[in-house]
């Protein structure tokens, strides 16, 4: 009986399943579905419109306080004109100003302080200035660069660039 060959066993494979692969994907779609999901959200802009005081029990008023806005107009040769409130009633006349320490960094720290003072008295304390730059088209990038900067320096959040002028502002740059 020894002669006779024996027999060979077949081994026995592992019945388990390697899982790794199937745990990573299942995680990347359920990321996935997270992120699409939140993304899909609606989104909600907060839009801030502008206090007015003299509206009384009105809901919704979009009357501008002219108290706390000032205007700065950018025109060629570095030429500066700044005025508050309205052109057609200012609170402070247009006047020409000069870039740096000494101009529009001090009319603009002493214009916000004033701002603040007048909002504390109305009873809205921490409401401050609103600046409005109006660049005309032969002012460089250069100076709306600087007075971007001053912005950012003294503090002021609240400014818009804007390229509308009225007509009564083009014929103010065009006199002085």
């Amino acid at each position: 009986m020894q002669n006779l060959p024996e027999k060979i066993r077949s081994k026995k494979l592992s019945t388990q399943v390697d899982l790794t692969a199937m745990v990573s994907v299942s995680f990347l779609l359920i990321i996935f579905f997270m992120v699409t999901i939140e993304l899909s959200k609606p989104k909600v802009l907060e839009y801030g419109t502008p206090d007015c005081d003299d509206c009384g029990e009105r809901y919704g008023c979009n009357m501008p306080d002219e108290n706390r806005s000032m205007t700065i107009l950018l025109d060629g040769n570095n030429k500066m004109i700044t005025y508050c409130g309205l052109l057609s009633y200012p609170i402070d006349a247009p006047k020409e100003v000069k870039y740096g320490k000494n101009g529009i960094r001090q009319k603009l720290l002493e214009r916000s302080k004033k701002v603040y003072e007048y909002s504390a008295e109305r009873g809205k304390r921490g409401r401050g200035i609103t600046v409005i730059i109006k660049p005309s088209k032969k002012s460089n990038y250069g100076n709306l660069v600087e007075i971007l900067d001053e912005m950012k320096i003294t503090g002021i959040k609240s400014y818009a660039v804007v390229d509308y002028y009225t007509p009564e502002e083009t014929k103010l740059l065009a006199e002085k």
